[in-house]
């Protein structure tokens, strides 16, 4: 197992404001003309669950935030069919087996620079040499270079298919010169090309943003952002009630009820909430174990109780919101027989910065111990409890993992959190069959075929219950009835775009 692990924070956001168009938006038009009111339009109040966690660096998961408030950007980003898009390259194309050129659209950074090709090959320099490497960048070896009047090209030491959708990764934004200093920490303050500017941000609690009125995309309508940083779901949905918010992510389904219908929105997202075992150490290392602790979980429950229908029966690694993958999914291979639980206790840990987790994390206990099962249960915030889930410290552990967030790229995940040498393996496997699937699926160039490979890939991880998926989740946004265009993405990258109004 890979012994350098990368914190990151498995947070809800999510992408660039040139996505507006392409997902759902929170009520009205969703222009990405900022003058369609006239004057200068009021500032957006917006809450975010995560605060801030590596000084928004953005190559972590502090990454997300920046994508989700509209001040980053990179070449790529997602279309609503997973696809990439254009966004700061306007197109590109593939030249021999290892190299691809992206042709730069006209924009500025928010410093005032040119978005020019030797500028974009030097911030995704920077990104390459971060240490820890950015999650899109795992496993893959690329450089950069300007090969044009506006050309840049980009070549990875092995072949990589879908390179284009590698870039849309928000922790491979792009920055201005001036982002990268003489100290280790990257500042995105000022050095972005999004429709928001960030102008100053008080540690973990909030961040204000003013429109920046050169972005390539258009004018945003809102005049700026003040954002606030706040971890208490009820705290949040109490903020929105009362007027003092106009936008409110990840509200707890708990607190749904307390808002009024008009004011709730509800996403379909490619984030699955799932059980992962410790297939290398401790009990669940006896794979009959896994597959008793697997036949021991009612996963309808969780759906239908404790996410009140805010979400979908766990069928798989990837949930409706990726919809082309039911229709491809083959059943698990490989699974153990179950065997009895002989009466080891069982670490079990899960995390409160989602509120619905802990409720999770109760049923699963509840049913293990039916089954046999001793149980005990810890609950903290992520970051406090990230590095001993990553080392195998737990011998399970309820997560809930955006699977296309790092990359839009389904057989990444699959990478990452499942392969001997993933940099993400919560579930410690390490299975040549699981190994060899992705490998082979990774390979693969073709977009149908590339889904079948990561469906076989999946049947493999699946068989060997070190995952149970409990849980495929709609995020709920509170949005207050002023407010037009909020965008709802479910890939999570997105939140405000330049048609987000009030």
């Amino acid at each position: 197992m890979r012994s350098h692990r990368r914190p990151r924070l498995l947070a809800p956001f999510l992408l660039v404001p040139l996505m507006a168009g392409c997902f759902a938006s929170g009520g009205g038009d969703d222009s990405a003309s900022g003058d369609g009111n006239g004057g200068d339009g009021a500032r957006l109040r917006v809450a975010l669950a995560f605060p801030p966690a590596e000084n928004l660096s953005p190559y972590g998961a502090d990454a997300t935030l920046l994508s989700r408030l509209g001040v980053t950007e990179g070449l790529t980003s997602l279309d609503a069919n997973g696809s990439a898009a254009p966004a700061l390259a306007e197109s590109w194309r593939r030249d021999g087996d290892r190299t691809w050129e992206f042709s730069l659209r006209d924009a500025t950074f928010q410093d005032g620079g040119e978005v020019t090709p030797a500028a974009v090959a030097a911030s995704l320099t920077h990104a390459t040499d971060a240490e820890p490497a950015p999650a899109a960048l795992a496993g893959v070896t690329l450089s950069a270079e300007a090969g044009g009047d506006r050309v840049v090209r980009i070549t990875t030491a092995e072949p990589d298919p879908v390179l284009p959708l590698r870039l849309s990764s928000p922790s491979l934004a792009i920055l201005s010169k001036g982002a990268y200093g003489k100290s280790d920490r990257v500042d995105p303050v000022g050095h972005a090309t999004g429709p928001f500017e960030l102008t100053e941000v008080n540690g973990a609690t909030s961040a204000a943003l003013d429109r920046f009125d050169d972005y390539w995309g258009g004018r945003a309508q809102a005049s700026g952002i003040d954002a606030r940083f706040i971890a208490d779901g009820t705290a949040r949905a109490n903020a929105l009630r009362t007027g003092e918010l106009d936008i409110a992510e990840a509200v707890p389904v708990a607190q749904a009820a307390s808002l009024d219908e008009k004011t709730r929105r509800d996403t379909a997202t490619t984030r699955t909430t799932s059980l992962l075992l410790n297939a290398s150490s401790g009990p669940f290392k006896d794979a009959g174990l896994r597959a008793a602790a697997r036949g021991a979980l009612d996963t309808s429950v969780f759906a239908k109780d404790v996410y009140e229908g805010y979400g979908d029966p766990g069928a798989g690694v990837y949930g409706p919101a990726v919809t082309w993958a039911e229709g491809k999914r083959t059943p698990p291979v490989g699974r153990a027989a179950a065997k009895k639980p002989g009466g080891d206790t069982i670490d079990l840990a899960t995390y409160d910065n989602r509120p619905e987790l802990p409720e999770v994390a109760q049923v699963v206990k509840q049913q293990l111990e039916k089954a046999g099962f001793t149980v005990k249960l810890t609950v903290r915030e992520y970051s406090r409890l990230e590095g001993d889930a990553l080392d195998g410290k737990f011998d399970a552990f309820v997560l809930a993992r955006n699977t296309l967030l790092d990359t839009g790229d389904p057989v990444a995940v699959l990478a990452s959190d499942y392969t001997c040498d993933g940099g993400f393996n919560i579930a410690q496997l390490c299975d040549k069959g699981v190994d060899r699937a992705v490998a082979d699926a990774e390979q693969i160039a073709d977009t149908a075929k590339r889904q079948d490979a990561a469906m076989a890939a999946e049947a493999r991880i699946l068989g060997s219950d070190a995952v149970v998926p409990l849980v495929h989740q709609r995020i709920i946004t509170g949005v207050a009835d002023s407010v037009q265009g909020v965008v709802l993405d479910p890939y999570e990258r997105a939140l405000v775009g330049t048609g987000t109004r009030r």
